[in-house]
């Protein structure tokens, strides 16, 4: 009982992303302007599929869903990086850390679902075109973002919850710059070794399946495109495939590094920078690649500038 009130009442310390050294400031001033990027990037994708009529597509609708979560991730994450290299403080309370832990488990695990039910949608509309509006209907495609976010806030919770049980009793300085799972098991004093093989069991299902379902999807959609007739479609299609892969493996790749790899073959260092990638990179890159490329969002966004110009008249 006295070691979980002094848990619970003592602050952890995240050592964070950057030094407080001068040489830090073009790094920080870089993360602030990324940070703006993605909110800004991922705002304006919301706000085009809500507003425009031909938008209102399940593969847009689960693209909104996409950006939602990118803006939830990094704005758990990044403010708090910001906030402690101007004030020099690191801490961060028992409660803060468990939000911020649940806050990003969501939205990881939420993420690794939907993008496999994103590749899936690709592969009903140039797979079975004459099949896809009773396979992706508007009720199929809600049912995929509320499956995705229903399985992420029950991982989350448990997995919040187990990881908050455990007894911290001697450092608690986290080698990280955000309360990340694997940082924190390895701060606890209790034996977690059954809980890191759940964790291992975990990553399959949030990891290996959704990625093998990716790929899957992928193959198929290059295989139906390599029988296209036309080259400029199969150009446009490849570049479009291609692009899509190296997000996912930029996204699952540092994950799977960071979830199922032994801790023992991987340093802190190693760890901070992978979690940059699916933390930071990817929410700034997933608007670009998966959205402002596309015709139909080109349109979108030269229709609201457009009205917004007549507006202003």
């Amino acid at each position: 009982m006295r070691s979980d009130n002094i848990t619970a009442s003592t602050n952890f310390i995240l050592l964070g992303l950057f030094s407080t050294s001068h040489s830090s400031l073009v790094s920080f001033s870089f993360l602030v302007g990324v940070f703006i990027v993605a909110l800004m990037e991922n705002t304006l994708m919301i706000l085009l599929i809500h507003r425009d009529p031909c938008l209102h597509t399940p593969m847009y609708f689960l693209l909104s869903h996409l950006s939602f979560m990118d803006i939830m991730h990094i704005s758990n994450i990044v403010p708090k990086v910001i906030a402690d290299f101007l004030s020099g403080s690191r801490a961060i309370s028992f409660t803060g850390c468990g939000t911020q832990l649940f806050l990003s488990l969501l939205m990881l695990g939420s993420e690794c679902l939907l993008l496999a039910a994103m590749s899936c949608d690709r592969y009903v509309a140039i797979c079975h075109p004459l099949r896809y509006p009773v396979l992706m209907s508007e009720r199929v495609s809600v049912l995929l973002a509320a499956g995705c976010w229903l399985v992420g806030i029950l991982n989350a919770t448990i997995h919040t919850g187990l990881i908050l049980h455990f007894p911290y009793c001697n450092s608690r300085v986290i080698d990280h710059y955000f309360c990340e799972l694997p940082a924190l098991v390895k701060l606890s004093c209790a034996d977690t070794s059954r809980y890191e093989r759940g964790v291992d069991v975990n990553a399959i299902i949030f990891l290996l399946i959704p990625l093998s379902m990716i790929c899957a999807s992928y193959v198929q959609i290059l295989l139906t495109v390599l029988q296209m007739k036309s080259s400029e479609a199969r150009k446009k299609a490849f570049s479009t495939c291609s692009f899509h892969m190296v997000v996912v493996l930029m996204y699952y790749g540092p994950f799977m590094f960071t979830y199922m790899i032994p801790k023992s073959y991987h340093t802190p260092s190693q760890d901070k920078l992978m979690a940059i990638f699916y933390t930071i990179v990817t929410p700034t890159l997933n608007p670009v690649i998966y959205s402002f490329r596309n015709k139909d969002v080109l349109t979108a966004m030269k229709n609201l500038l457009r009205s917004s110009f007549l507006y202003k008249k």
